[in-house]
């Protein structure tokens, strides 16, 4: 059996339902912890070609994990579908839990062949809540030896450039007072968010290049004539690696921290989600990848210097810690209209969005095969369970 067409047909004869997947979820954006609706139209169409579905695990009502096959290689497909706040799908998650899957039917009626189970894993909350970590940490993808997903982005890459990052939320407790009348008598919560914004922004000379600070006020207050009581902001710290970041957060703390000293309020530091970790990309899964992927037509651009500054973050770098891992990038060929822009939304429901969720699902299935198949890597990834 030439198991790479017949993975290959099934894909192409679900092409319509996987396209339609793409653009229902694309036109329902959720946020994240909230993706009711594409948790459940993703795992249903798993359910329809026979995987044994669990919902709810890590006691997450929108992750679920889809089983089929019973071979000695477990391989873990990551569907993502939460939306961004006020632009949607400007990350193209509809593509992700399409191509997910995609490459589960067509993996389903090779398992036994192959001597594999896929697993499809729905996985919520990638925009800021760490849905894979929380699931990682309750013994989720326990068994897995391999795991793999692509991702829309404006040109194609076999690995996504990552750092770790820390999602912080900080709150400000003044005192109201009128702002007129007797502002003396006021303690302003405002004023300690915009002493912390400063801070973070001298900070900036003495960082990294790699590095990163950037966020938002999300509350500053109700009223120009009262001074604000109570202000609140939201803050990503991101540095090359767990180890680093943990060198800046506190200095972050220390500005958040000076807003409060300077004012004379009270404040807290939240963490938002678990912290995302680097990535750590399996070279041979990569290489296999790359390879099947330039097979169907896809080209990997020489970017040069740009290609350092593609940097983001993933709570899919988690899972790479633990098991073998790729997170390759698929093209959409919109260079300079980039994720989590509006115009990025757009783009992820065009034909050329459907054409990149189509083959990244027959990649990364032919990927499985090639794993499954190769005696080397397939013995590499079983050693490491």
């Amino acid at each position: 059996m030439d198991t790479k067409a017949v993975a290959q047909d099934t894909v192409h004869t679900s092409d319509e339902a996987l396209v339609a997947l793409s653009h229902r979820i694309h036109g329902h954006p959720e946020l994240c912890f909230e993706e009711e609706r594409a948790a459940e139209w993703t795992a249903a169409a798993l359910n329809e070609a026979g995987f044994a579905i669990e919902t709810g695990v890590a006691d997450l009502p929108t992750a679920y994990v889809a089983s089929y096959g019973s071979g000695p290689l477990t391989v873990g497909i990551c569907a993502e579908y939460d939306a961004l706040p006020g632009v949607g799908h400007a990350c193209g998650h509809n593509v992700i839990a399409a191509a997910a899957v995609g490459a589960g039917l067509a993996l389903a009626p090779l398992a036994d062949e192959l001597g594999i189970t896929v697993k499809v894993f729905g996985t919520p909350a990638e925009e800021g809540g760490g849905g894979k970590i929380i699931m990682l940490d309750n013994g989720v993808f326990a068994g897995v030896h391999a795991a793999m997903m692509v991702h829309p982005a404006p040109t194609e890459l076999d690995r996504f450039p990552c750092l770790a990052v820390s999602h912080v939320n900080v709150h400000y407790h003044g005192k109201a007072a009128h702002a007129s009348a007797f502002p003396e008598l006021g303690i302003n919560a405002a004023d300690a968010l915009t002493v912390a914004q400063t801070s973070i922004g001298l900070l900036r000379q003495h960082i990294r290049q790699t590095e990163r600070i950037h966020g938002i006020v999300t509350h500053g207050g109700d009223a120009p004539n009262v001074v604000p009581e109570s202000t609140s902001g939201k803050w990503y710290i991101r540095s090359s690696t767990l180890a680093e970041l943990a060198e800046l957060e506190p200095k972050v703390h220390r500005c958040f921290e000076a807003g409060a000293m300077a004012t004379g309020c009270s404040y807290e530091v939240t963490e938002a989600s678990p912290k995302y970790s680097e990535m750590k990309d399996d070279d041979a899964l990569r290489a296999l990848y790359r390879a099947n992927a330039e097979e169907l037509g896809r080209v990997f651009p020489d970017l040069g210097g740009l290609g350092d500054r593609i940097v983001g973050s993933t709570d899919m770098a988690n899972v790479s810690l633990a098991i073998a891992t790729i997170h390759p990038m698929l093209g959409l060929g919109c260079y300079p209209v980039s994720n989590h822009q509006p115009e990025f939304a757009a783009f992820c429901a065009t034909p050329t969005a459907d054409k990149a969720a189509l083959d990244g699902a027959i990649a990364m299935a032919w990927t499985v095969i090639d794993a499954a198949t190769n005696t080397e890597v397939r013995e590499s990834l079983l050693a490491r369970a």
